[in-house]
């Protein structure tokens, strides 16, 4: 144990060391022409951060036409976990939902689930840049209005929003899926069965249903 704490420590000053270096990555400006879809239709990129310096958002992933079963597993397990923004609205920073989905198509889907993020249609947006849904970006807010990108993340890591995650690594079970190195016997999933769906659906969904 003693040994293992040694280790734990010097990963977390790691950690620390860096986002002490991704605080000093060069910034990319997000054009001005940039837009989202919300509510009221169409609106500039800045009206996301509602008034704040920071923005963080969380890119979803969106199947067109299929039904709330079919949607994103991955990425409706991280977004249906980061729902209690408050302690960063106290930093001054946003956190948001820009879906690949038509606003019209997706909200729906956000409401049925309960969230309490803003939620944004990015289709088609600039702020995209062509990469592919599933990711966070991080942006800035100057005093002239100028957005710029500081930082982006896909793959795991967008694991920084699944709490889930971090506990069952503490546990002895861990995550108990395919890759993860544990004793011989330990419980695992079965070839090919996704640790975000249970019986088909996205694990949340089963919580709504039930109610």
């Amino acid at each position: 144990m003693d040994r293992l704490l040694v280790r734990e420590k010097a990963h977390t000053r790691e950690g620390d060391a860096v986002a002490a270096e991704r605080r000093r990555l060069p910034m990319v400006e997000v054009p001005a022409s940039a837009t989202i879809v919300g509510a009221d239709g169409e609106v500039p990129f800045l009206d996301a951060f509602e008034g704040r310096r920071l923005l963080v958002g969380y890119f979803h992933m969106w199947h067109d036409g299929h039904s709330a079963a079919g949607q994103c597993e991955g990425c409706t397990f991280s977004t249906a976990q980061m729902q209690v923004p408050e302690y960063l609205n106290s930093r001054d920073v946003t956190l948001a939902v820009f879906t690949e989905g038509t606003y019209e198509e997706s909200r729906p889907y956000s409401d049925w689930l309960g969230y309490r993020l803003p939620w944004w249609s990015a289709r088609d947006s600039e702020v995209v840049a062509g990469r592919e849904f599933g990711f966070f970006a991080c942006f800035l807010r100057d005093d002239d209005g100028r957005v710029f990108e500081t930082y982006w993340t896909t793959g795991r890591g967008t694991e920084v929003a699944d709490w889930s995650y971090g506990l069952l690594d503490l546990t002895v079970y861990g995550r108990q899926e395919q890759w993860q190195d544990s004793p011989p016997g330990w419980p695992v999933l079965a070839e090919g069965e996704s640790p975000w769906r249970v019986d088909g659906r996205p694990t949340i969904q089963w919580r709504v249903l039930e109610a």
